[in-house]
């Protein structure tokens, strides 16, 4: 991983951090029940953290009953609950549009939300990245590149196209749909929601607008660990990113907050209750 950056005072102790993502992704099916899980110094080296944090969050995970100790074994994810097939059934189909900063957890709440009900899971990178990345390099611009004009005004466009003409198909099919991607723009524009609400409207399905919170020190936790290319330029220029963006943005339309920081309510729960308010099926 490039860049060390610079250090950040943190809100949430780096054990909630570790703990919170793991869960998570556990929640999403990422991590499969059964999953042997690396060594504590393994963990380590991913986390940048001590040993001592990883022993800590492993052991609150195995006090929470999703990972399990095997002596001489080691640490396996238990979530037998996977196995089980959801399908939440609604008479029009549902919109949830899910947007978030880098790093805020939004891809793992749309997996999670998923799992839960069985919609179809769209995410804006697993459909489009490999295009914009040659794209990109027919450009003569990195395939990381997501700063330059050329960028913003040529491709970012024809992205969330792709992505809503996906959405769209869906719904006309009768299906439900759970997008996820950055939204930052989008989400700022009365405008563009308007449109997308009128549109849904018009194929008889209901939006819900979702923005995933996530305090500024979690966000650079979970950056770092997943080691993209494209949040390079992030890392290394941390302080200069968080002047750019508006941690406490909310979208100007009716919306819910899902708050990812470590020490939030578990997503997994945040997310059977927006479920559950979306479908009024408790």
């Amino acid at each position: 991983m490039t860049g060390e950056g610079p250090r950040i005072a943190r809100k949430e102790s780096l054990r909630q951090q570790v703990a919170r993502n793991i869960r998570n992704q556990i929640a999403a099916g990422v991590l499969r029940d059964g999953q042997a899980l690396p060594s504590t110094r393994e963990l380590a080296q991913q986390w940048e953290v001590s040993v001592f944090t990883i022993s800590e969050a492993m052991q609150d995970l195995i006090d929470e009953g999703v990972v399990v100790s095997k002596s001489r074994a080691g640490r396996f994810v238990h979530a037998p609950d996977q196995a089980f097939h959801r399908e939440v059934r609604t008479a029009a189909p549902r919109v949830v549009l899910i947007g978030g900063y880098a790093g805020s957890g939004k891809t793992e709440l749309g997996r999670i939300i998923a799992r839960e009900t069985g919609w179809p899971m769209l995410d804006k990178d697993t459909l489009t990245r490999p295009v914009v990345e040659a794209a990109l390099e027919l450009l003569d611009l990195s395939p990381n590149d997501r700063e330059s004009e050329e960028y913003l005004t040529n491709v970012r466009p024809r992205e969330y196209e792709a992505l809503m003409n996906a959405m769209s198909e869906n719904v006309q099919c009768g299906n439900s749909a759970i997008v996820t991607a950055p939204f930052i723009k989008e989400f700022k524009d009365p405008a563009w929601l308007n449109r997308i609400q009128a549109s849904c409207d018009a194929m008889g399905a209901a939006v819900s607008v979702v923005w995933v919170y996530c305090d500024a020190s979690t966000m650079n936790t979970y950056i770092r660990h997943r080691g993209a290319a494209r949040d390079t330029s992030k890392l290394e220029n941390w302080s200069a990113y968080l002047q750019a963006i508006d941690v406490e943005f909310r979208p100007p339309v009716p919306h819910v907050v899902m708050d990812n920081s470590a020490s939030g309510v578990p997503l997994q729960a945040q997310a059977r209750k927006l479920v559950a308010d979306i479908t009024g099926k408790e």
